[in-house]
């Protein structure tokens, strides 16, 4: 078990081993998303911005016409309000190489409270032109992720996260930007998807009940037929997201739905369009509905359903 923002913060060593065209900038929270380690190896690398997020986003912007790459970091709930307009004017407009990696998004970020708790981020980068929108599940598929985003040319945003997640993948797993991942086979009547914290839920729940789930590490852009062709057995499809209901993965799922005539009913277990509280994230999880026991009773419900 390993957090996916401890993850990245070791990979970045690794990374920065192998190739030097990447600065990282923090906005004082590097303990927070552990870019610290590589602060403290690359102190030539990394920029200290202090608590400005916004001038942050404008000093990535402008390194990025230096053909450096800059890895902008920082919480998600700042990286999608505080700093939106320089993510969106000075960044994405005009398509800027930039790529910003945010810890601390949906209710896992546990006891910081609403205020903290990004449930709407990634409804907001889909939202944005030029962003590519990535929910790794675990540490396998956060490094090729973060590979992915270096290699591809303009803006990216990554979700990490607070708490540690089980490893899902193989070493030999490959990662295709846009591609749904299934991650187990089984009946396919019923379909469980999940994204980044929760992908390894509805994994346990779908290995328990024999139905199938799947992974989806890209929520911008998408392969439309590759979704098409894993929905069209299925009559019930349930997503499972630590975010708001609201223009997440839910809604990604639904545009694909409706927008190719697919008969699938579907189920949408989240944030339903309200604030979280402060506690324990295994608590809120369960308060929220998106804890594995929750994912298990909604598909059990569904199977009675279909069965009749």
């Amino acid at each position: 078990m390993i957090s996916l923002r401890e993850a990245f913060g070791k990979y970045l060593l690794e990374l920065a081993r192998n190739r030097d065209d990447f600065f990282v900038l923090d906005a004082d929270v590097a303990g927070g998303t552990f870019t610290h380690w590589f602060r403290d190896k690359y102190p030539e690398r990394f920029v200290e911005c202090g608590i400005a997020e916004q001038n942050m986003f404008g000093v990535a912007a402008g390194l990025s016409t230096l053909g450096i790459i800059p890895i902008v970091t920082t919480y998600a709930v700042f990286a999608s309000m505080r700093a939106i307009e320089q993510a969106r004017n000075s960044i994405a407009y005009p398509n800027f190489n930039v790529k910003i990696v945010a810890s601390h998004p949906g209710i896992d970020t546990g006891p910081d409270g609403a205020t903290h708790q990004a449930i709407e981020d990634l409804a907001i980068y889909r939202s944005i032109p030029n962003f590519v929108v990535l929910s790794p599940a675990d540490d396998i598929e956060l490094k090729q992720c973060l590979n992915c985003a270096l290699d591809h040319k303009g803006p990216v945003y990554i979700r990490t996260g607070r708490s540690p997640v089980p490893t899902i993948h193989e070493e030999g797993y490959k990662f295709n930007l846009g591609n749904p991942d299934v991650i187990f086979e089984g009946e396919k009547d019923i379909i469980l998807f999940g994204c980044g914290i929760t992908s390894h839920r509805v994994l346990n729940v779908a290995k328990k009940l024999g139905i199938t789930a799947v992974n989806v590490p890209t929520l911008k852009p998408i392969n439309r037929e590759d979704f098409v062709n894993v929905l069209k057995p299925a009559k019930i499809a349930i997503t499972v997201e630590d975010h708001n209901i609201i223009g997440g993965l839910g809604d990604l799922i639904g545009s694909v739905i409706s927008g190719n005539g697919l008969c699938t009913k579907l189920i949408k277990m989240g944030v339903q369009d309200k604030f979280g509280k402060s506690g324990d994230p295994i608590e809120l999880a369960k308060l929220y509905g998106i804890d594995e026991s929750s994912i298990e009773n909604t598909a059990k419900e569904v199977i009675n359903e279909i069965k009749g």
